[in-house]
């Protein structure tokens, strides 16, 4: 009787491990075969229909297709609007970034709201509303006439239905990190007398200088391979206002599909090194992070 109360109450002050049930293989096995599955079919047998299609009559008809002058300045347009979007949204994305986070203002949740709206508005939609907005009989039709500025059908409204689709990506993968991160080390830089600027190029840039870079990433791939919002505004003009994936769309039509495959096989290898370039800034942040965490641990060792 006197042993039971102690052997009681040392089973009651033991808390009971959880236990890890080892998932069963069959399980495992349906899984990792589902999810391969579905990157075969959806990923690696339309990347390999569209590199076979391009390659199909040889090298020397897959080369030949990119020696058209309308190909090659529908290649030229794309980087052309690529390299003036994308440094603009990256603009954008940063100041955006740094006022939703670091400031308290009116129309926060606004802002928010905007930043998002490409992503619910069809690239479609977004394209027609600049022809509303811009074209002949559009509201500010009449007096980009009188001004002899053309947008609709050139490349001022390229750059800007492009502008539009893209300009979330860079905002949206800064202002999650910057959330986390908080604003400690922006206030001590205040503290110790450093002005806003000073502050942003010595503190919050970088801190998230690889989410930036990621953004950037996406918003150039998402550039470079628009076709709905641009489709509208282009005019479809061959040798003019061409985008390569419009290029495509018109080599497909047109029957030439070795030259249209080529050139979607171009695309195909952009979206690669896009991927590649995803895939290093990550590896290259995951190394970077482990080696602050590194720092902090023998700093704070005595």
């Amino acid at each position: 009787m006197g042993g039971a109360p102690a052997t009681w109450m040392s089973h009651d002050s033991v808390a009971p491990q959880a236990r890890v049930l080892p998932e069963p293989f069959a399980a495992k096995l349906v899984i990792g075969g589902l999810g391969l599955g579905f990157l075969v079919l959806f990923l690696f047998v339309p990347l390999a229909a569209v590199f076979h299609g391009a390659l199909s009559k040889g090298w020397e008809v897959f080369l030949r297709s990119f020696q058209d002058p309308a190909g090659w300045h529908a290649i030229r347009l794309t980087l052309t609007v690529a390299a003036i979007a994308v440094p603009l949204n990256t603009a954008f994305g940063l100041a955006a970034a740094w006022a939703i986070t670091k400031f308290r203002f009116r129309g926060k949740s606004l802002l928010i709201t905007l930043i998002d709206l490409p992503f619910a508005v069809s690239p479609v939609v977004a394209g027609l509303i600049y022809v509303l907005l811009c074209g002949r009989q559009g509201w500010f039709g009449p007096w980009l006439a009188e001004r002899d500025i053309q947008v609709i059908f050139a490349l001022p409204g390229i750059v800007l239905a492009t502008l539009f689709v893209t300009f979330p990506f860079v905002a949206r993968e800064l202002i999650p990190l910057m959330q986390a991160q908080g604003n400690d080390e922006e206030y001590a830089a205040a503290t110790l007398g450093a002005g806003g600027w000073r502050t942003f190029w010595r503190v919050t840039l970088p801190k998230v200088k690889w989410a930036l870079l990621y953004g950037v990433i996406l918003c150039n791939a998402r550039a470079m391979g628009e076709f709905g919002a641009v489709s509208v505004v282009s005019g479809h003009i061959r040798g003019q206002t061409n985008t390569v994936p419009l290029h495509i769309e018109i080599l497909y039509n047109e029957y030439q599909f070795a030259a249209a495959f080529a050139f979607a096989a171009l695309l195909a290898l952009l979206a690669l090194a896009t991927l590649a370039g995803k895939s290093l800034l990550e590896a290259v942040s995951r190394g970077q992070f482990r080696a602050d965490a590194q720092l902090v641990i023998a700093a704070k060792r005595p």
